[in-house]
């Protein structure tokens, strides 16, 4: 099996879009336990922009340059390592690993899975990181009830999309937080009862009076600094609020007073350690793979740019103008 060369996008620095290149690396043999891949389409996500910026992401802290972002993708099996069992060349399979932008890479075997029925390469490149993501937050760290209340910022989102649509299926009153009219239009054809516009209203305040003062059993925030704490405010008591993502910074330190007359719970997950084992990680892609058959989430593509146009790609999405999900394509 001969070094691949394929194209790819590196970054030498910290930085905005500017500092991703496109070239070419040389992909070489798969080792003892890996596959080699060769990509049809390649998950764009928040995690992406926040460790090219040097932030979270989905990369160890002191990853050497140059770097290689991104975490999930689909294709084929192009050759195979040896040990690896339940795999074969030409095989359509999906992953979670870091060093996603190239058109060919390397994969654990342990990280990878054959494509899931009800799933095409450029759906789960798309939607498997953030399927997988809504499967723990729905399922296992909060387990929705029939009947619960829960509260999705960025509803309008490729994530705030399937948790939405996801957790109404559960049974749940969802409402939601977006920017714009035309965001809020796309959250309630997702899955929301109520979507609030947060540039025009106070979501405390209306999340108050849609739940008639209750307030809700969970809030799943993906934004951070900008709507935390004032979600406290909108949880029941015995609530949860859920950081999975900072958009607008990091949640700074507060005074662990405010969880005290409601006794809520606050909690700062990761996928990484939802998904820590081979058995984990096909469990919980098969509970979002059956939930796509059955209809409680569609997934979508809503934006496919050329992997040369991932500069572009970024800058899109950084602009919070973007709605549902996107993939680049080698």
């Amino acid at each position: 099996m001969p070094v691949l060369r394929t194209p790819a996008v590196l970054v030498h620095r910290h930085g905005g879009p500017e500092v991703m290149e496109y070239g070419q690396i040389d992909v070489a043999e798969p080792g003892p336990g890996e596959l080699r891949i060769v990509q049809q389409a390649i998950g764009l996500n928040f995690a992406d922009v926040y460790q090219r910026q040097g932030g979270h992401g989905p990369h160890a802290q002191g990853t050497p340059f140059p770097l290689l972002l991104g975490s999930q993708g689909a294709g084929v099996v192009e050759s195979i390592g040896d040990g690896v069992r339940g795999f074969h060349i030409g095989q359509s399979v999906t992953y979670l690993h870091p060093g996603a932008y190239a058109g060919a890479r390397l994969v654990p075997a342990q990280r990878a899975l054959p494509l899931p029925l009800g799933l095409s390469p450029q759906t789960a490149a798309a939607s498997l990181l953030r399927g997988m993501t809504a499967e723990y937050l729905l399922h296992r760290l909060f387990a929705v009830q029939r009947g619960d209340r829960i509260l999705v910022h960025a509803a309008a989102g490729g994530m705030g999309q399937i948790l939405s649509a996801w957790g109404r299926s559960l049974g749940a009153e969802v409402i939601g937080t977006v920017g714009s009219a035309a965001k809020r239009a796309v959250a309630l054809e997702h899955g929301c009862h109520h979507a609030i516009n947060y540039r025009e209203e106070d979501f405390v305040a209306r999340v108050r009076e849609i739940t008639e003062g209750e307030g809700v059993a969970v809030v799943y925030d993906a934004v951070g600094r900008d709507v935390f704490l004032p979600s406290l405010d909108c949880l029941r008591p015995r609530g949860m609020a859920i950081n999975y993502g900072t958009a607008s910074g990091d949640v700074q330190a507060f005074d662990l007073q405010r969880l005290h007359a409601k006794s809520l719970t606050v909690c700062r997950p990761t996928l990484r350690s939802f998904t820590s084992t081979p058995e984990e990680l096909r469990q919980s892609a098969e509970t979002y793979a059956e939930a796509v058959r059955r209809g409680a989430v569609q997934p979508e593509v809503d934006r496919s740019y050329a992997l040369r146009d991932v500069q572009r790609a970024h800058a899109e999405l950084e602009s919070r103008q973007t709605t549902g999900a996107a993939i680049l394509v080698p």
